[in-house]
This record gives structure tokens, sequence and C-alpha cells, in this order.
């Protein structure tokens, strides 16, 4: 069990800033995605994603968009 603690150690007191901030930006990024899945993912939301399935392809939408 010791060389496996050994192996996970971390130096905190020698983390520099570019290592915080990556460090932040990383636990971040990891609770939003979480927070994205479980909304888009839930039942309840089902419907109303389901009914912006096809804005992306959905070229005639534009192309009358831009002619009023």
């Amino acid at each position: 069990m010791t060389s496996l603690q050994e192996y996970f150690h971390t130096d905190w007191a020698a983390l520099t800033s570019n290592d915080w901030v990556g460090l932040i930006m990383t636990v971040v990024v990891f609770f939003l995605m979480i927070a994205i899945y479980v909304y888009a993912l839930h039942p309840s939301n089902r419907e109303k994603l389901e009914a912006q399935r096809f804005i992306p392809l959905d070229e005639d939408r534009l192309d009358t968009e831009g002619r009023k």
C-alpha cells in the first residue's frame, strides 16, 4: 500500500501557477460536463431537446430568414 501512496503522492507546495490554473480548469470542466450530461439525459428534458434536434441541419429555415 505504501508504494501506491508514494506513486500518487503530490507535492502541493511545488505546484506553479500554471499547474494550479490547469488543475482548476480541469476540475471545473469535469463538473460542467457532468452537469451537461445530467441535463441532456434527464427524461423531463427529452421533448424540449428533441424539438431542436434538426436545427443544425435545417438549411431551409436559414434561407427563408435571409429572404425576409
